[in-house]
C-alpha cells in the first residue's frame, strides 16, 4: 500500500482532520488507493453492472466479454446485488469516551462509522444508522439517496458519549424494529454481560439478518499497561478504586481474556462475524472485514 493512502487510514491522522466528512471520505479513499495498488484484487468498491473478481467466486459469473477488452476479470452484478441495507449499530454510552492515548473510543468508532457509510453509499447500497447507550437514541433508516450521508455523519457529530450500558437491550430494541433482512453492524466497547451481548446478538440472527461485530477496545484495556499506584473510576457509574496495577494486572489480563473469548466463541457458534479492534489499528482492518462480509452475502 502506499505510504501517502496508508497516512488515510491511521487513526491519529485521520483523528486530527477537521470534520467528520473529511474524515469519511479520506479514510475510504485511502483504503480504495491501496487496493488499486495492491497486487490483491479481492474487492471492488465501484459497483455499477460488474465488480471485479474475488477469490472463491464462481467461474460461471465471470464476464468473459469484458475480460476480452479489459484483461481483468470481472463478475456480473445482477440488480439484487445493488440492494443489500446495512444498518450501522454505533454504541454511544458514556464509557466509549474513554482513552489512554489521544483517541477516545467513541472517536475510532464514530470515525468508523462514518467510513462504513461512506463506503455503502459508493457502493450504491442503502445505509442507515442506529446510535444507543443502555437505549435507541436514534434511528436512521436505511436509504441510498442524495442527503443520506450528510444526515449519518450529522447525527454522528453531533452526540457525545453518556448514559450507561446495556448492549444486549439495545440490541433487542433494534431487532423488533428491523423488519427487513439485511447486514446489521455492531460498533462498540461491549461492556455488557456477555450472555445478554449474545442474546441480544441471536436475535438478529433468528429474525434472519447477517451480523458483523467491531468490538472496539483502548490498547490499555488489552493490556493494563498501567505502572504507577492509580484510581480507576467507572465512566458511566462514578464508582472508584485505589490500587497498585502490577498486583491485579494478572486477574485482569485472565478476565479479559476469558470475556473476549467467550465473546469470540459465542459468535463463531452463530456465524456472527466477531472482530476486536484497540483505537491504534488502522482503519483497513475493519474496511477489509466489511467488504469480506459483504462479499459472502451474494
Amino acid at each position: 500500500m502506499a505510504k501517502q493512502s496508508y497516512k488515510f487510514l491511521d487513526p491519529q491522522t485521520v483523528s486530527r482532520l477537521e470534520t467528520l466528512e473529511l474524515r469519511a471520505k479520506m479514510v475510504v479513499e485511502g483504503f480504495i488507493s491501496g487496493l488499486h495498488k495492491s497486487p490483491f484484487h479481492g474487492f471492488s468498491v465501484e459497483f455499477a453492472e460488474r465488480r471485479q473478481y474475488m477469490p472463491g467466486d464462481p467461474i460461471k459469473l465471470v464476464d468473459w466479454k469484458h475480460y476480452a477488452k479489459s484483461d481483468r476479470y470481472y463478475i456480473k452484478q445482477y440488480e439484487e446485488e445493488t440492494n443489500l441495507k446495512s444498518y450501522i449499530l454505533l454504541d454511544l454510552s458514556a464509557s466509549m469516551g474513554y482513552t489512554s492515548e489521544l483517541i477516545t473510543k467513541r472517536d475510532y468508532a464514530g470515525s468508523l462509522a462514518a467510513a462504513l457509510a461512506y463506503l455503502n453509499l459508493k457502493q450504491r447500497d442503502a445505509v442507515g444508522l442506529v446510535t444507543f447507550d443502555s437505549q435507541i437514541r436514534s434511528f436512521i433508516p436505511p436509504a441510498s439517496r442524495a442527503g443520506q450521508l450528510n444526515q449519518i455523519l450529522a447525527e454522528i457529530q453531533d452526540q457525545e458519549p453518556a448514559g450507561t450500558t446495556n448492549v444486549g437491550s439495545a440490541l433487542h430494541l433494534m431487532a423488533e424494529r428491523i423488519k427487513r433482512r439485511g447486514l446489521v453492524v455492531v460498533i462498540s466497547d461491549m461492556l455488557d454481560e456477555p450472555e445478554n451481548i449474545i442474546s441480544g446478538l441471536r436475535h438478529f440472527r433468528h429474525n434472519r439478518h447477517e451480523v458483523i461485530v467491531f468490538h472496539i477496545v483502548d490498547p490499555r484495556e488489552k493490556d493494563f499497561g498501567f505502572r504507577d499506584e492509580a484510581i480507576f473510576k467507572d465512566m458511566e457509574t462514578g464508582e472508584e478504586i485505589t490500587t497498585l496495577p502490577w498486583q491485579i494486572k494478572k486477574t485482569y489480563a485472565g478476565a479479559f481474556k476469558e470475556f473476549t473469548d467467550t465473546l469470540a466463541l459465542q459468535c463463531r457458534q452463530s456465524r456472527i462475524d466477531y472482530h476486536q479492534i484497540d483505537t491504534s489499528t488502522p482503519f483497513d482492518s475493519a474496511l477489509y472485514s466489511f467488504l469480506g462480509k459483504r462479499a459472502r452475502l451474494y
